[in-house]
């Protein structure tokens, strides 16, 4: 066993001891998939009134819509009763904070000197811009259902309010 994550096993050990979620259905009860952003500040469960087994939670790097996304926004809708999708950003997000994906390749090369120009990071200093872009993926995705509602809002990391956006 890693030492690195001793503490992360010793904890799971407790959470274990008193888990409540067996036998919760695979399916999203409340039909929602939300794409969200991986950072930690957001609780996305919490944030939209929602228990465990409600959405589909889908998180990476700036909550956009790659093409990961999308496979698995497809799978979602026919597999696991996905029937709505919210696309959900925060503010102070590293992601939009940054003038595009050179800013960042430059930036880790050199702080740690690797190159990572093999990877697309999505990152738009235009967050709103960028979330309407993501909706329209979605929305014209050739697999998805053209009727599948979708919609977009901030979540703001400093008061938990999430702001609908008109994109």
């Amino acid at each position: 066993m890693n030492s690195a994550f001793d503490d992360l096993f010793a904890a799971n050990d407790a959470y274990a001891a008193d888990f409540r979620l067996s036998g919760l259905a695979p399916v999203a009860a409340r039909g929602l998939a939300v794409v969200t952003c991986m950072d930690s500040r957001i609780e996305p469960l919490q944030a939209l009134g929602l228990q465990p087994g409600d959405a589909k939670i889908l998180r990476n790097a700036g909550a956009r819509v790659t093409d990961d996304t999308l496979r698995t926004l497809v799978l979602a809708v026919y597999l696991l009763e996905v029937d709505r999708v919210l696309v959900m950003p925060h503010t102070r997000c590293k992601m939009a904070s940054v003038s595009g994906d050179d800013e960042v390749h430059e930036a880790i090369e050199g702080r740690f000197g690797v190159d990572t120009r093999s990877l697309e990071f999505h990152t738009d200093n235009d967050q709103v811009g960028a979330l309407r872009h993501d909706l329209e993926r979605i929305r014209h995705h050739p697999l998805l259902p053209r009727a599948l509602p979708v919609a977009g809002a901030v979540y703001d990391v400093d008061t938990g309010r999430v702001e609908p956006q008109d994109a």
